[in-house]
């Protein structure tokens, strides 16, 4: 559970906390390999990319290329692929931010019902529109509406997603 405190504390974007537990992950489990090839790498990823560092964010996910698409703990695996799909879209790569994004929805079975099968669409939206294709845009956006037709109005990514849309030509 600690592995994704320190996943949790990373997005709301607490780095001394994040960092003290990565630390003391890391020192207290050296072999445990969804500690080290899942939780670290994307703790050490999300730290970067509240960093506007997406390259090192990119370089923290390498350790877990290699296990991410194998299901170490039910559920909470697809997150070095989320978060390399969302760093390549901050380093304005969007054809390998959409390869990330589909691998994801390719593998339903590693993301279940995790939000990240929602925000897994709405990246490859955006992956499309930086990469100027407002077709295939348009239709990841609508796949991502869908599943939040019933959304509160006022949830800000709902609200940035419904822009974004609008501004698509």
């Amino acid at each position: 559970m600690q592995g994704i405190a320190a996943l949790v504390l990373a997005m709301t974007g607490d780095t001394s906390q994040t960092q003290s537990l990565i630390d003391d992950l890391s020192a207290r489990f050296p072999k445990n390999t969804l500690v080290q090839f899942n939780y670290l790498p994307a703790a050490r990823a999300q730290l970067a990319l509240d960093r506007k560092d997406p390259s090192r964010a990119i370089q923290a996910l390498e350790a877990a290329a290699l296990y991410e698409l194998g299901d170490m703990d039910h559920g909470n695996t697809g997150y070095p692929i989320y978060l390399r799909g969302e760093a390549y879209l901050a380093a304005h790569q969007g054809a390998a931010a959409a390869a990330e994004f589909q691998k994801l929805l390719d593998h339903p079975g590693l993301i279940l019902n995790d939000p990240i099968a929602a925000f897994a669409r709405l990246g490859l939206a955006r992956a499309y529109a930086a990469q100027g294709d407002a077709a295939k845009a348009k239709a990841a956006y609508g796949d991502f509406f869908s599943l939040w037709k019933n959304a509160d109005p006022e949830v800000p990514v709902y609200q940035q997603a419904k822009a974004e849309f609008a501004a698509l030509r």
